[in-house]
């Protein structure tokens, strides 16, 4: 027979600590207050500045646009190669609005799981771990730019905040008993 722990007046912070997810929070309840530490919040505020100067790098990529085309279209005369130019500058268009679309997208998964991190959810830092690794592999192997590095540096750093022993017990295994 299974040993039922009785979790009823317990804390959201209380139950995590047992291993257990918060209590649901339904429709029309007030939701309880998170404090999360010292070290969860700066990280948040470092994963929404990454994401906001992804995003930049991306505006100021189109606002240079027309520079990056005539930059490609010289390298594509100088290698002597036939391409198009009306086809190279249409293309370079699409992927920079493709670009800054993807990091807009990127930055606004990046605030949501930041924020169910921020909340204690270990699978949020899981998935924003999967993040960083990915925004490291494209931005530094793809797509190399100024704003890509400043981005990247606060995205690790915040990562690297939420895997400090300080904060190791805000996000607990499942199932583990204290």
């Amino acid at each position: 027979m299974e040993d039922k722990e009785d979790l009823t007046g317990l804390t959201d912070d209380e139950r995590r600590k047992l291993g257990r997810s918060p209590d649901p929070v339904l429709p029309g309840q007030p939701t309880t207050a998170v404090d999360p530490p010292a070290l969860v919040r700066v990280s948040f505020w470092l994963w929404l500045a990454g994401g906001l100067v992804l995003i930049g790098g991306q505006v100021f990529t189109l606002v240079i646009k027309q520079q990056l085309i005539d930059a490609l279209i010289r390298k594509n005369r100088e290698s002597g190669q036939k391409v198009d130019e009306a086809a190279l500058a249409n293309g370079a268009t699409t992927a920079f609005w493709l670009l800054l679309g993807g990091s807009v997208v990127f930055s606004l998964l990046i605030a949501l799981f930041a924020y169910k991190a921020r909340e204690g959810t270990r699978s949020a830092r899981t998935v924003l771990t999967g993040f960083a690794i990915a925004c490291v592999l494209f931005q530094l192997g793809i797509f190399f730019s100024l704003p890509s590095i400043i981005a990247v540096l606060l995205f690790v750093i915040a990562l690297t905040l939420m895997y400090l022993p300080a904060v190791a017990g805000y996000f607990p295994k499942a199932g583990r008993k204290p």
